[in-house]
């Protein structure tokens, strides 16, 4: 009962992802051990945090990458994929330092960059259309 009332009481939930975008024209994908398909880093935004804050957490945690400068906020998007009340925010970094390569473990199976032109053929659909966004292919649109 507990969990029902949770459900439709809480309020809005937020995320965070990052385009690191690589002067070769290579995007930084991963993939998740909990979730089907390549995608961009990112997570939720804890209590507390700002966006930029959780950015550069979840960059930090999940690819070792480090931001340098300010991202270019790309946009806001309903995520009705997580539920009816996720958005997450979608900031596009061109400039940052690489740490050491990541290694597999409990969340993250796999990490790389990929020829923009040549993403893994299980790039999520969400993933792809942000990208085609970015690079100027087709206008933003408000829904994950």
């Amino acid at each position: 009962m507990m969990h029902v009332w949770w459900r439709f009481a809480r309020g809005m939930t937020l995320g965070v992802r990052g385009v690191v975008l690589a002067p070769d024209q290579h995007v930084l994908l991963l993939r998740h051990t909990y979730s089907p398909g390549w995608q961009f880093p990112g997570g939720g935004v804890e209590p507390g945090e700002t966006l930029m804050e959780a950015l550069r957490r979840e960059l930090e945690e999940e690819a070792a990458i480090h931001v340098v400068g300010e991202p270019r906020l790309h946009g806001v998007f309903f995520n009705s994929f997580a539920s009816r009340r996720d958005h997450v925010a979608v900031y596009v970094i061109e400039h940052f330092r690489a740490g050491a390569p990541m290694v597999p473990n409990r969340e993250i199976a796999e990490v790389g960059f990929f020829p923009l032109d040549d993403l893994p053929p299980e790039t999520t659909p969400g993933t792809r259309r942000r990208l085609h966004e970015i690079v100027g292919q087709q206008p933003a649109a408000p829904r994950w």
